[in-house]
């Protein structure tokens, strides 16, 4: 948005050219520094010749403003009606973020040319009493938009902003007459087209017509068989739409010709209106206009408006786009109202730069809004490359003195480093011995400490074994029962006990685990009556070495599992199960000294022995999980 310096507004018209420069003003609105306007002839209607005679007429203008020669140098124009497609559509209430996709088909659709050899635009102008979205679609060919390009850079300008004429009429109607109430109608009448725009509670809608003054000029030519330029400037100097009806016609032959012609033109042109009313009442939801206002050079011409009032029964008023404008002093305000109404296009495209506007379109390549992005950035990127270069230098300089003195103090401290670092070494020699004298301790610690906990597994095991002849829950047959005698005497005694062994860990060496090698303990044989226990045997793993030396190849290890082989009195004779049932009273027993054994690791380690009733006793192994393994 420019607030420090002036830019020029430029409306090309199919034979005009329009020009104003226009500044900011402490309002914030804007100021009208100087304006001009210049007509190119029917040269300019020839599509070869439009280009050359375009940039020779900008020229000549930008010499001879009002106010003298123009002096800025950055434009917004304005593309004429003829030379831009646009449409208005409408899209289904969807999700916003697929709005863009489905105005893409809508574009692929309806623009009468391929994509990719136009510049498109959209703008969603609001949503339809029925929830539509109302969205007003716009493209030009990109040669014609090159052909702008051309003509700045030619006459020494910098485009910023090619917008259209529907756009800019509607943007400039809203500056100016945004207290209107109802409906009202814009028609612009230009040279080969005009733009008719509704306006209503917020909402636009505009449609351009192929009906233009161009018809005028042409159809009076042909009659009369004279040059279009002279026809033209007949047009202008005698010209006027016939009243019709019973009102005198003019002595001058040809004047009467061109207000006849006029009419004929202004009619097609009031068809083609009320088509289009009829649409936007029944298509768009809209209401019938109150009021008409005129724009464009060809609304110049006398009884325009009279014709136009008659015809709709209408108040009809002219545009005065400069209505919230501020007008420099120095410029003629009687001169300027003569064309006022012709630069509707002119301050829509300078309100462009004040704020946001209703409709913001932009028919600028993609290619050439990368460049101007780039070169309105342009300063800062160049006050960053400087800023870059300067904390580099800094960097730099601050770098070399920091190692400089680093480089001193590390001299320094190497001269006073190698003692440390002898003496470090030496500590770190007796740090590690004295680790390895206190890790030797504290197994024999454990070992020691380890020695009672054989006395009180021993013990447990044997209670457990003791109690098992009355406490072993067997159940008697029906015959049995019926008996005198209904106590079941059990006996039990260990014929085997194994240890289970594993590596103790490095912390604590009460882990629980299993596997390794056996291991075992004498001392078992009178845990029961009959008892032929198996003593375990051998030196523990690691305490082996003459004279008490820990062996030199082995850690301490645990033990974590009892593996008891065991017989009992066969009891087959009370029940065909009670031999099952004694043995799993047994193991029942075992898991609840939870004291001693951890309950999911205690359990038999086979099938219980199948005897006959002659048997007297019969076998079984139980496996005894440690809650605190012991080490060795």
């Amino acid at each position: 948005m420019l607030k420090s310096k002036s830019f020029l507004c430029i409306d090309f018209g199919a034979t005009t050219v329009k020009v104003a420069e226009f500044e900011p003003n402490e309002t914030g609105s804007l100021r009208l520094k100087n304006y001009t306007l210049r007509s190119m002839g029917e040269a300019a209607a020839a599509e070869g010749d439009r280009e050359a005679v375009v940039l020779q007429t900008l020229k000549d203008v930008l010499s001879e403003g009002v106010q003298g020669p123009f002096k800025a140098g950055v434009i917004n124009v304005c593309a004429p009606g003829f030379q831009v497609f646009s449409k208005f559509v409408k899209l289904p209430a969807t999700d916003p973020g697929k709005v863009g996709q489905i105005i893409q088909y809508e574009a692929q659709q309806n623009v009468p040319f391929p994509l990719e050899e136009v510049v498109w635009d959209y703008q969603i102008l609001g949503t339809a009493p029925s929830g539509e979205l109302e969205v007003l679609l716009v493209a030009i060919k990109n040669e014609v938009v090159e052909t702008f390009f051309r003509i700045g850079e030619q006459a020494g300008l910098e485009l910023r902003l090619v917008d259209v004429s529907s756009a800019a009429l509607c943007n400039a109607y809203r500056f100016n007459y945004g207290d209107a109430e109802g409906c009202v109608m814009l028609l612009d009448i230009g040279a080969r087209s005009s733009n008719l725009l509704f306006f209503e509670s917020g909402r636009v809608y505009s449609r351009s017509i192929n009906i233009g003054a161009n018809s005028i000029t042409q159809d009076f030519a042909n009659e009369v068989k004279m040059k279009w330029d002279e026809a033209e400037k007949m047009k202008i100097e005698e010209g006027f739409v016939s009243l019709g009806g019973a009102y005198e016609e003019p002595s001058n032959p040809h004047q009467a010709l061109i207000s006849k012609i006029a009419r004929q033109v202004m009619t097609r042109l009031h068809i083609q209106m009320n088509q289009t009313i009829q649409f936007y009442r029944g298509q768009q939801g809209g209401s019938m206009p109150t009021r008409l206002y005129l724009a464009g050079g060809a609304s110049l011409l006398p009884y325009t408006a009279q014709f136009f009032a008659e015809k709709l029964s209408l108040p009809v008023d002219y545009f005065n786009p400069f209505r919230n404008i501020q007008i420099d002093p120095a410029i003629n305000l009687e001169e300027m109202a003569r064309v006022a109404h012709q630069f509707g296009e002119v301050v829509g495209l300078g309100i462009r730069n004040l704020a946001q506007c209703p409709v913001e379109l932009n028919l600028m390549p993609a290619s050439h809004l990368k460049q101007q992005q780039f070169k309105a950035k342009r300063i800062y990127f160049i006050g960053s490359v400087l800023c870059v270069l300067v904390t580099l230098l800094a960097f730099g300089w601050f770098f070399g003195w920091t190692a400089n003195q680093k480089r001193a103090a590390l001299t320094e401290i190497k001269g006073k480093m190698g003692p440390l670092k002898k003496n470090s070494e030496a500590l770190k020699k007796a740090t590690m011995e004295l680790g390895k004298t206190k890790e030797l301790g504290r197994q024999y610690v454990d070992l020691v400490s380890s020695r009672a906990r054989w006395s009180e597994l021993l013990a447990g095991v044997q209670a457990i074994l003791i109690s098992a002849s009355t406490n072993h829950g067997i159940k008697l047959s029906a015959s049995d029962a019926g008996g005198t005698n209904n106590e079941v005497l059990a006996a039990v005694w260990i014929e085997k006990l194994e240890s289970t062994a594993m590596a103790a860990g490095p912390a604590t060496g009460r882990k629980r685990g299993g596997g390794g090698p056996p291991a075992g303990d004498d001392g078992m044989g009178g845990m029961a009556p009959g008892a032929g226990a198996v003593p375990m045997g051998g030196l523990p793993m690691g305490m082996g070495a003459p004279g008490g030396a820990p062996a030199a190849n082995a850690g301490p290890r645990q033990i974590g599992a009892l593996n008891l082989t065991c017989r009992a009195l066969n009891l087959k004779r009370f029940s065909p199960s009670a031999n099952r049932e004694f043995v799993e009273s047994l193991q029942t027993n075992f898991q609840a000294a939870t004291n001693l054994f951890l309950a999911e690791g205690t359990t038999l380690t086979n099938r219980v022995e199948e005897v006959e009733l002659t048997n007297h006793t019969f076998g079984f192994s139980v496996t005894l999980q440690l809650k605190e393994a012991i080490r060795f």
